[in-house]
């Protein structure tokens, strides 16, 4: 152990005539601690909140959706998929229609956006057979006991609610942008099969599914669908998916992954982020304060020791180091007691679910956690950086004491 490390060491543990200075420095370590803690407590429910949020779209989305330019639609879209289904990391693709609409039932009428989906194949691109929570996937035109009926249809939670819809009831979908014979939105009428819920509010208020057979004809779009739902074995190959399918298909194709088409969403959630690190950053420099005094007051306590040992043959460089070897204790001890500290009430909260959310509000029973490594490695890394230059101005000053000066009159 070198000198200069030792003396720090001794300052450090050190009493000094009155208390006060060793007491800033344990509300310096305290602050540390405090401001590491916070971040990595906020950081880690950030991240589980942005993961639940990515999951449950990807959930009711596709990785990638492929369409054309200008929303031409894709005719011939079983070739398309020959063409792309042995593309590495592809493991579900299933043709989709998305049109707006408006839905009726008895004197209530809502605004809806309608998705014609295949029943066959929607399960290997979404989760919405697993989201259904009454009834189910009968989109054809028998019902669940077989019975000739009207064609299913398929409503989120919270428009059936608005539309007072149950299981059986008839509805009417309108679709005004494709006229019937004599110029009149077309209109077909569905029976309520199955009532889903994702957990976003937007999916659940607005959407309904159909039969891709009946969004067809109810469109007036011959064989044409809207494009292709793509899902992947990993949805962070989205990207190099993207560039393999644009080289095979080329113009008029147009694919997009489903970090493009949420872009804004995740944006805004990753700025939150970082603006909250910056934030919460502002406790870690508030403690590093207390280390410039705290340092500061020991330098002038010190004085007559810090002219001895200028005497002695100490350079100015061997006492810069003493007291920001000082200032990074202060800083190491309270980077470790807040990554102990907000580790253990990350896993307290992930294994007893202290803290709670009303789920009609935030879709989830209790606070998302999601830990990772990266974060403790930058907070911490964060937290000592500010120590050190925090004591790069004390040390500073000690290291400009005279000796003759700092001895004279003591």
């Amino acid at each position: 152990m070198s000198y200069e490390l030792f003396i720090a060491k001794r300052y450090l543990k050190s009493k000094s005539r009155t208390g006060f200075i060793s007491l800033i420095s344990y509300i310096s370590i305290a602050g540390v601690a405090i401001g590491v803690a916070a971040l990595i407590i906020v950081l880690s429910v950030m991240n589980g909140f942005e993961t639940e949020v990515r999951d449950r779209i990807i959930g009711s989305d596709a990785h990638i959706r492929l369409g054309t330019y200008h929303e031409e639609g894709i005719a011939n879209y079983q070739q398309i998929i020959d063409k792309i289904a042995d593309i590495d990391h592809i493991s579900g693709i299933s043709p989709y229609i998305l049109e707006k609409g408006l839905i009726r039932e008895g004197g209530r009428t809502e605004g809806v956006i309608v998705r014609g989906i295949d029943p066959e194949t929607v399960g290997s691109v979404s989760d919405l057979p697993d989201q259904i929570i009454s009834g189910g996937m009968h989109l054809g035109r028998f019902d669940v006991t077989g019975s000739p009926n009207l064609p299913g249809l398929i409503l989120g939670r919270y428009l059936a609610d608005r539309l007072y819809s149950t299981l059986g009831d008839t509805v009417v979908l309108f679709s005004p942008g494709a006229a019937g014979p004599f110029g009149q939105p077309r209109a077909r009428q569905f029976h309520i099969a199955g009532i889903f819920e994702t957990g976003l509010y937007e999916y659940d208020d607005v959407f309904a599914y159909i039969a891709i057979s009946e969004a067809q004809e109810l469109y007036n779009m011959g064989e044409f669908v809207t494009g292709l739902e793509i899902k992947l074995d990993d949805f962070d190959k989205a990207g190099e998916v993207k560039e393999v399918i644009q080289g095979i298909l080329g113009y008029p194709y147009f694919p997009r992954t489903w970090y493009e088409m949420h872009r804004n969403l995740f944006s805004w959630m990753q700025v939150e982020k970082w603006m909250g690190f910056i934030i919460l950053s502002l406790i870690i420099i508030v403690a590093a304060f207390n280390i410039i005094s705290s340092l500061i007051m020991v330098v002038l306590e010190k004085r007559k020791e810090i002219g001895i040992l200028k005497s002695m043959g100490a350079t100015n460089a061997s006492i810069r180091r003493i007291f920001i070897y000082e200032g990074l204790a202060v800083g190491v001890i309270g980077t470790a007691i807040g990554v102990l500290l907000g580790w253990g009430i990350c896993i307290l909260q992930i294994t007893y679910h202290f803290f709670s959310l009303p789920p009609d509000i935030y879709f989830l029973n209790e606070l998302p956690i999601l830990m990772r490594p990266f974060d403790f490695v930058l907070i911490s890394i964060t937290a000592m950086a500010l120590c050190l230059l925090a004591s790069i101005y004390p040390a500073h000053k000690a290291s400009t004491l005279i000796p003759v000066e700092a001895i004279r009159y003591e």
